[in-house]
């Protein structure tokens, strides 16, 4: 299993009870369980923070993020000037990279990790950085393609947002994590090492709540798709015990992602 962690596992502020139990009795059952997440970070962070909401070690493998892919592409280009878009939490990502860090005007490369400040709601208080980025041609890097993420009660934008508006102003961007096939080539490999076997895409799920990060993930790189209706789709989907919802949800997912195959969906991840 490829399974999503916030708005799967957790909400921002504490994990869900059920989906920890699931995962912990897939494993149980001989089966393997890979993390794969959009945060800015490495994963070497994700670990505590997953302790300290509830989720224990024993509900997964190994964790993949963003942020691990994040810092091979920019590996790639080490001497490239690098302009850090995002909070200072993130600061911890550019820890073993050579790039020299720079101010906008001398960046020929922008890491970007999220919006600068947790509380604004839209993208559109931003825009004279991007456009000045955009007139300096800098190269846009998002270490976490979500567009939004509900945290507790709360939608909060995330840097795919802001990805977003630089790319339609005419920026460059190169997404790092889902639905990217970077971060998924990443967690095949890892499922390979875990197996001891290289283990074909038709015999892994992909669990998620984010339909153009989760779903299309899924959808364009092989793999089985199990939809959790209750994370930042909730409002859309509404209550999933109605049928009508149901059928109205299968045919969005499969319309949109032509040739997806959705095993199914769930409000939240439990054992059944």
């Amino acid at each position: 299993m490829l399974c999503d962690i916030w708005g799967v596992l957790h909400n921002g502020v504490a994990a869900f009870d059920d989906a920890v139990d699931a995962l912990c009795r897939y494993r149980a059952s001989g089966r393997h369980v890979v993390l794969i997440t959009n945060a800015p970070r490495s994963s070497r962070e994700i670990y505590p923070k997953l302790e300290h909401f509830g989720v224990p070690h024993e509900a997964f493998d190994s964790i993949i993020t963003s942020g691990d892919v994040t810092c091979k592409l920019i590996a790639e280009r080490p001497d490239a000037p690098l302009f850090h878009f995002g909070s200072a939490r993130d600061y911890s990502i550019l820890e073993g990279l050579t790039n020299p860090i720079v101010n906008i005007a001398d960046a020929k490369l922008c890491l970007l990790t999220g919006p600068l400040d947790d509380a604004i709601e839209t993208a559109d208080i931003y825009h004279s950085l991007p456009v000045e980025m955009r007139d300096n041609a800098v190269e846009m890097i998002c270490a976490n393609p979500n567009l939004v993420v509900r945290s507790g009660n709360r939608m909060v934008i995330c840097a795919g947002s802001i990805a977003q508006r630089y790319s339609q102003l005419g920026g460059t961007v190169i997404f790092a994590g889902k639905p990217e096939a970077s971060i998924y080539d990443e967690a095949v490999k890892r499922v390979a090492s875990l197996a001891g076997r290289d283990i074909p895409k038709r015999r892994l799920l992909a669990v998620g709540d984010g339909l153009p990060t989760d779903m299309k993930g899924a959808a364009e790189n092989g793999f089985d798709a199990y939809f959790i209706t209750g994370g930042i789709h909730a409002n859309e989907v509404g209550d999933i015990n109605i049928e009508a919802n149901v059928t109205a949800t299968v045919a969005r997912v499969e319309t949109q992602y032509l040739g997806i195959n959705l095993v199914g969906i769930c409000d939240r991840l439990r054992w059944m």
